[in-house]
């Protein structure tokens, strides 16, 4: 007898979509709301994205101007292939993952949030930033919403669209 198309055991995301796809997604999207938050807080857009550079070079980030701001851009959406690697390769363990992405999406950008602002970010030679309440909230809101459920949803749409065939 052979496996329906449609038993869930046989869909499977591919690689390509989840990570190019979904990191891009990703990524711009937390890139358009670091700049729009803090530009709308009287925040140069240019030093926000340097920030980010300087957790590679340090201070002489804040001093390196468009090019520094295009390193910035440069390392958010590395950091958001990465990110996508990681989902990616958890739902292969876990189907659940990409089966409930409207759940399971914003939980691991949650934790994505607080791995990355307090694990990675304080190894790094980024200047460390005053608590803000505020940046915090965005920060766990705009995870969830703007990098874990896009990559969730990149790679439920690619399990769905791709499914094994037999």
């Amino acid at each position: 007898m052979r496996p329906s198309r449609t038993q869930p055991g046989f869909e499977r995301p591919r690689a390509i979509d989840t990570i190019l796809l979904g990191g891009s997604l990703a990524g711009a999207l937390l890139v358009v709301d670091e700049v729009v938050l803090l530009t709308s807080q009287a925040h140069d857009p240019i030093e926000t994205l340097q920030y980010v550079a300087s957790g590679l070079i340090g201070k002489p980030a804040f001093t390196g101007g468009y090019e520094m701001a295009a390193l910035g851009v440069a390392i958010h959406f590395l950091i958001a292939f990465m990110t996508a690697a990681v989902f990616y390769e958890a739902s292969r363990v876990l189907p659940v993952l990409y089966r409930k992405p409207l759940l399971w999406g914003p939980v691991f950008g949650v934790i994505v949030y607080f791995v990355m602002t307090y694990v990675v970010v304080p190894l790094t030679a980024a200047p460390q930033a005053p608590f803000s309440l505020g940046l915090l909230i965005n920060g766990v809101v705009g995870h969830a919403l703007l990098v874990g459920l896009p990559i969730a949803l990149m790679t439920a749409r690619s399990a769905h669209s791709h499914r094994m065939r037999f």
